[in-house]
């Protein structure tokens, strides 16, 4: 997966919105105005890029077992965010499983009154 195709990717789903809340390097993809996925454009020009995506808790701490790639949250909540490096071993269906999974978390988070609205 290379920087386009998870734009292409996130943007496709539902209600999802682009911004740069923090500096002009860190992207972050919303849903309802809540933070689902958020990569350093610098680290993609490095070759070195990463995501963090939420995640349930006892599936964060299942995945970290399982995978090397996948760590607590860099700067985020280290209970509810994972930091997902590429290039090691996620594959790009489970990255894509977990961008998902993050995804729905926020989204089933958000009032009844905006899930409607987004759908």
């Amino acid at each position: 997966m290379n920087i386009q195709q998870l734009y292409e990717f996130c943007l496709s789903k539902k209600g999802v919105t682009e911004h740069f809340p923090f500096d002009e390097d860190t992207l972050v993809f919303k849903v309802g105005g809540k933070m689902f996925c958020l990569t350093s454009l610098k680290e993609w020009e490095k070759g070195t890029p990463s995501l963090n995506l939420k995640c349930n808790p006892e599936k964060a701490q299942e995945l970290r077992a399982e995978y090397e790639a996948i760590n607590p949250g860099y700067h985020m909540s280290k209970i509810h965010w994972n930091t997902v490096d590429f290039n090691s071993d996620v594959n790009d269906k489970m990255m894509c499983e977990l961008i998902n999974h993050s995804y729905e978390l926020v989204f089933k988070s958000l009032t009844k009154k905006i899930q409607n609205e987004i759908l």
